[in-house]
């Protein structure tokens, strides 16, 4: 197999088309279908799971979702430790794409008489679709020069955000049009897509795996992946990268700030059609007219989210990157704020609109943005400390999220809290911007 060189345009393409191919499942399983699913079969009771009983639904999902990223922030960094040092970064990367492709295609057995066995597909789709991203990341300043990774990364979401339309327009449409597709009813047109959301990931990731490069290409002498001398290497690695982290000040800063804003912003792009799915919280007229403007909403999202990722690699051109990381920082302060308030559907578009371009210029610019501050030779290595800190702010983000519902009733607080966190994370951006 042939190696391009790095900044060849065909690599880059290749890459970025692992964002095409896995996106479908934040947008399917995590934000679309399966919240609007699970609300239908758990009908807004409470939920038991194994020795746990009496669960809000809304809770559950919330303490689901901490559990799943405190065990992936535990798991990735000995992993990518043992990438860097065997080279075996393709490897991992492929085992939990197939892993959680596999268990979104298993999730088609999920329902109220299968509730514990569905939610560990769930476990293992969300271990899946996270856990490939480090690797999967990492690889962007092995296969972009600097000034090529903010467009890189930009066009990368764009392709995830616009590619997982389409294959979300199709599932509607068999939902839509179950009857005249000869299916049993509505629920399987649901479960199909599950499988979908699988197979499209599985074939399309086949093209970024061809072209991204192996073990062989990081020249690393072969060793025994499963050996106890393999495992304490990958650990020395990743101790050697943390005492380079505190010694790099401008990265630690970055990655504090990172911390910071991710915990707000990725919770509600995780959690955000929960909220929108609860007729007590937004004035729905029905159930019907709430799943309509749900998914509307969130193809207004989809839509908006490619263009604030190319928006915001354009304004990085002019600005810089940590400024106009702190313009977009200002920009989700100003949504959360607003969303507290949030009571009509007209409101929830307006909301759906701003968090589309908030999302897609945050999650492309501080991709990027980190790839330019790091060590390439440790790619991996480096990239798992942002992966860390990413899934420990969904930990805390999740759990806010599923206490202020316990004790309130409604996660209206939360993100009004939410709105505080860009607090700290713009002064250390602004620590960055000074030096």
């Amino acid at each position: 197999m042939r190696f391009y060189k790095k900044g060849d345009k065909k690599l880059l393409n290749a890459w970025a088309v692992y964002d095409w191919a896995n996106s479908v499942y934040p947008l399917v399983i995590s934000t679309a279908i399966f919240p609007i699913y699970f609300k239908s079969i758990t009908k807004g009771e409470s939920v038991d799971f194994l020795w746990f009983n009496s669960i809000e639904n809304d809770a559950f999902i919330g303490y689901i979702s901490s559990f799943t990223f405190l065990i992936l922030a535990i798991i990735s960094p000995l992993l990518s430790g043992i990438a860097d040092h065997t080279g075996y970064k393709k490897l991992f990367m492929k085992f939990f794409c197939y892993l959680g492709a596999i268990s979104c295609m298993l999730l088609y057995s999920f329902d109220l008489d299968n509730f514990d066995l569905g939610i560990i597909y769930y476990f293992f789709a969300v271990v899946g679709f996270w856990g490939s991203l480090v690797f999967y990341n990492s690889y962007l300043p092995d296969i972009a020069n600097i000034d090529q990774q903010d467009i890189t990364s930009a066009k990368g979401y764009s392709l995830g955000y616009l590619g997982s339309i389409i294959l979300l327009i199709f599932c509607l449409f068999m939902m839509q049009f179950s009857e005249i597709l000869n299916l049993n009813n509505q629920q399987q047109a649901v479960k199909i897509s599950f499988v979908l959301v699988g197979v499209w990931w599985l074939v399309f990731s086949q093209y970024s795996f061809y072209y991204l490069p192996g073990r062989k290409h990081y020249n690393i002498k072969k060793s025994n992946l499963y050996s106890i001398e393999t495992f304490l290497s990958g650990f020395n690695q990743l101790v050697d990268v943390l005492k380079q982290l505190k010694v790099n000040r401008k990265l630690r800063i970055f990655l504090f700030s990172f911390f910071i804003f991710t915990i707000p912003t990725q919770t509600i792009i995780l959690l955000a059609s929960y909220f929108g799915a609860d007729l007590d919280e937004i004035g729905w007229k029905d159930a019907e007219s709430m799943q309509t403007g749900l998914i509307l909403a969130i193809i207004v999202i989809q839509i908006l989210a490619a263009a604030g990722a190319y928006l915001s690699a354009k304004l990085s051109d002019i600005f810089g990157n940590i400024r106009t990381l702190i313009g977009i920082n200002i920009l989700w302060g100003i949504i959360c704020f607003y969303g507290y308030f949030v009571t009509t559907p007209t409101e929830f578009y307006i909301a759906a609109g701003f968090i589309g371009l908030g999302m897609g210029g945050i999650q492309s610019l501080s991709r990027s943005t980190y790839s330019k501050l790091i060590d390439v030779k440790y790619s991996t290595s480096y990239f798992s400390f942002y992966d860390v800190s990413q899934k420990l702010s969904i930990v805390l983000g999740t759990a806010l999220y599923a206490t202020m519902d316990v004790f309130t009733g409604s996660i209206r607080l939360a993100i009004l809290i939410f709105a505080l966190f860009f607090i700290p994370s713009i002064f250390l951006l602004k620590q960055i911007s000074k030096r």
